[in-house]
């Protein structure tokens, strides 16, 4: 099995191998010093960590070359992959390409809009620029990087597409995207909407990957004349992308190393069936809120109306995967009552609505100014709301996961999550990056109902031991399983692999990848192998398109 896998792997690397890209590459040593990519490095307010230097050199050999990039950049939360993202798209704009930033939700998608301009400042925009002196304080000529009709060096022109964007906004972006002046975009799934073209799109940024299916983030690939270079980030890959790193299929960099000062976030499970510790969950609320921190609820419902689980929670059966239903885990602030029969009856899980509502009403925390967030609201009502609690003006903000990426708040210290063992281990690890960004050290507390040794015990253990997304990510496979490694299924039920374990079997994987690299080298068709051709024709079946463009 580990050997018919790296063989189907093996034919695909070759075909994408043989495949062009615009190279992108860092600009010769004579103009560089005028580039768009040097004049930020020159302007940005702190020195890069050693990884950043590291795996920015990295994807630069790689934007260079002419083969298509394919690379998945995993640093942790804090660990600055949005300033090397930036950096590689800078390289991509000064080769005279376009780069995309995909974001999961609009919140997001808007903080990654005011982050990269805050940090290009007087680079971004499409006024001229003045060339600043290099080291030696030769300035150096006006030849690189964008450039204005005049030849005069422009700023780097960044525009966001979403789905509430005014009809004639969305126009005018589109227009700047389609005939070049637009050199960066930012969005949502807007972007992934056919009308959506570019002039030369050179490279593709895709955060938090677990939040998007293999064809969504297949649809940009295509919107070139070339394929363009694809970088995608997490902090906590999911369990198919580790499976393919073991794999050798995806390569990857890491951010290994956090900027200086980040204070850390520790994490504690409060079990319902203790309802001291339950108590003392809210009383730790109302403390931070008013020591002038700020303090996050997430629900894993809006409400009662609600019936999804929560995005990203794996399975509720058990560790094989199965689709058998678990009954609701008891909400934290609800008593278990009795049925009918004088059967024990679990409540529903908690919602936002009725925890906003019990908030406002507790005595110890009704006079804390807060608020609800959550998908269903505007997007102008959820900018409002998070620059209201970024700012101070609210204390509690009751949340889905919609505040479970990219949301910065340095003063947001604690974060309760309700109902914990309804999310899955990627969500919860996001989540708890919201909390410590700033100079106070961040607490999250889990409270669950979950029954001990069940599957969901063991993810909300896994949480409370360790803060390393990528060894969640190996937690999370050996729990759901791989995905379908050879196919789109991303779910972790996984179809490819029925006797293979990825973490179990890492170096028999390995010891076959050799064999097959070896093998396709010598006959990439398999004309020599027609039994395994047509053993891997049988088992692929449908899947083969898909190999040709994952």
């Amino acid at each position: 099995e580990a050997f018919t896998a790296q063989v189907a792997l093996a034919r695909r690397r070759a075909g994408t191998a043989a495949l062009r890209a615009t190279p992108r590459p860092l600009l010769p040593p004579e103009r560089a010093a005028n580039s768009v990519l040097a004049a930020f490095d020159r302007r940005i307010p702190f020195a890069l960590t050693g990884a950043q230097v590291r795996v920015g050199q990295v994807l630069a050999a790689h934007l260079s070359g002419a083969s298509p990039m394919q690379r998945l950049l995993q640093g942790d939360v804090g660990s600055g992959k949005t300033v090397v993202a930036l950096r590689a798209m800078l390289q991509t704009v000064d080769a005279g390409g376009q780069a995309v930033l995909l974001a999961p939700t609009e919140i997001l998608a808007v903080q990654h809009y005011q982050t990269l301009s805050n940090l290009l400042g007087p680079l971004s925009g499409e006024g001229l620029f003045a060339p600043e002196a290099a080291p030696g304080g030769e300035v150096p000529a006006a030849d690189a990087g964008p450039q204005g009709s005049d030849g005069a060096p422009r700023g780097v022109v960044v525009r966001l597409l979403t789905g509430s964007l005014g009809a004639a906004q969305r126009r005018s972006t589109l227009a700047d995207l389609a005939e070049g002046r637009a050199d960066i975009a930012i969005g949502t799934h807007a972007l992934l909407s056919e009308p959506v073209g570019f002039a030369d799109l050179g490279l593709v940024v895709i955060d938090e990957q677990h939040r998007f299916g293999v064809e969504q983030r297949d649809v940009l690939r295509s919107r070139g004349a070339k394929p363009p270079h694809v970088l995608v980030m997490t902090a906590t890959p999911i369990p198919r992308s580790i499976a393919m790193t073991y794999f050798g299929d995806l390569e990857t960099v890491t951010l290994d190393e956090l900027p200086g000062g980040r204070p850390p976030v520790t994490t504690h499970v409060v079990p319902t069936s203790k309802p001291k510790w339950v108590a003392r969950a809210w009383e730790r609320i109302g403390e931070e809120a008013r020591s002038g921190h700020g303090v996050f609820v997430v629900c894993p419902r809006i409400d009662a109306q609600d019936r999804t689980d929560p995005e990203g929670a794996p399975p509720a059966a058990g560790s094989d995967g199965s689709k058998a239903a678990r009954p609701p885990t008891p909400s934290p602030d609800l008593e278990n009552g009795s049925g009918p029969g004088g059967e024990t009856q679990r409540p529903p899980l908690a919602t936002v609505e009725d925890t906003l509502e019990r908030i406002r009403r507790e005595p110890g925390l009704r006079d804390l100014r807060s608020e609800a967030i959550h998908g269903r609201l505007s997007a102008e009502a959820k900018e409002q709301i998070m620059s209201s609690f970024a700012s101070g003006q609210i204390d509690v903000l009751v949340a889905t996961t919609v505040i479970e990426v990219g949301v910065d708040v340095p003063r947001a210290t604690l974060m309760v999550v309700l109902d914990a063992d309804r999310f899955g281990l990627a969500a919860l690890h996001q989540l708890r990056g919201r909390i410590g960004r700033g100079r106070d050290p961040g607490v999250c507390l889990l409270v669950s109902g979950a029954e001990p040794e069940t599957p969901a015990a063991r993810r909300l253990a896994a949480m409370e031991q360790h803060r390393d997304g990528v060894k969640l990510s190996e937690i999370d496979l050996e729990l759901r399983r791989e995905g379908d490694v050879l196919g789109a299924d991303q779910s972790g039920r996984g179809k490819s692999l029925r006797l293979l374990r990825v973490i179990r079997d890492r170096d028999l994987i390995a010891h076959t990848r050799f064999i097959a690299i070896d093998l396709i080298a010598g006959d990439p068709r398999l004309l020599g192998h027609p039994d395994l051709a047509d053993f891997l024709a049988r088992r692929l079946g449908d899947r083969e398109d898909f190999l040709e463009r994952a």
